[in-house]
């Protein structure tokens, strides 16, 4: 219960700080618990986006791979199994984490299935490839129609995954299969971009909160 109303409080002061946020706080809720199930039955998640929502995509992997606003310490029996070969000094250093991978980031796997298969493909690819069920897509999509994201979001459903989508208000296509669709506010891309950011940020930390 502390550790749900620590995330409520998270939630609460993104809210009173981006008073356009209050419209879709349920959403945002219903986006951090398909992450804490997924993450609590021991699967990941896999990010996909084009051009500014690549670079988020990579943004939310860099807060959940490691420590954000917590040091997250191994604990003594996962220090015990890597210390004697690593060292002490770099067991100190190692973080818990929470498994996220940016699918946009491979490059050379995505210019061969551009070229050899198909552009579009690029996310469904690595979704068919890396997704078990149980996973979690996130596909971050301005205006929620980006081709090779929503054909990424198609296969992690035939895979059994959970799709979340973040878009701008309309949610276009994507957030139309979507388990959980957060649509921000915003009439231009940059406008929505700058709502996603505030969002994954509160995300993380109400996630880092409950698993460390």
């Amino acid at each position: 219960m502390a550790k749900e109303n620590s995330a409520q409080s998270t939630l609460e002061n993104l809210c009173r700080r981006y008073p356009p946020l209050e419209d879709i706080r349920e959403s945002i809720w219903a986006a951090f618990c398909l992450l804490r199930d997924a993450y609590t039955s021991g699967n990941k998640l896999l990010i996909c986006g084009n051009g500014g929502s690549a670079a988020d995509s990579g943004h939310i992997v860099g807060e959940l791979m490691k420590g954000f606003e917590k040091k997250r310490p191994l604990s003594q029996e996962e220090t015990a199994k890597v210390e004697p070969l690593i060292g002490a000094e770099y067991a100190g250093l190692l973080q818990g984490a929470l498994p996220a991978i940016d699918l946009t980031q491979h490059h050379v796997l995505n210019t061969a299935v551009a070229n050899d298969n198909s552009p579009e493909l690029i996310f469904a690819q690595q979704v068919w490839g890396y997704g078990v069920k149980g996973d979690v897509l996130l596909g971050i999509s301005t205006s929620g129609n980006a081709q090779n994201v929503y054909l990424g979001a198609q296969v992690a459903r035939a895979k059994g995954m959970k799709v979340l989508s973040f878009t701008g208000p309309d949610g276009g296509k994507l957030a139309k299969i979507a388990d959980q669709a957060v649509r921000v506010p915003g009439q231009s891309t940059a406008h929505i971009q700058e709502y996603h950011l505030p969002v994954y940020h509160a995300l993380c930390v109400m996630l880092e909160e409950t698993f460390f």
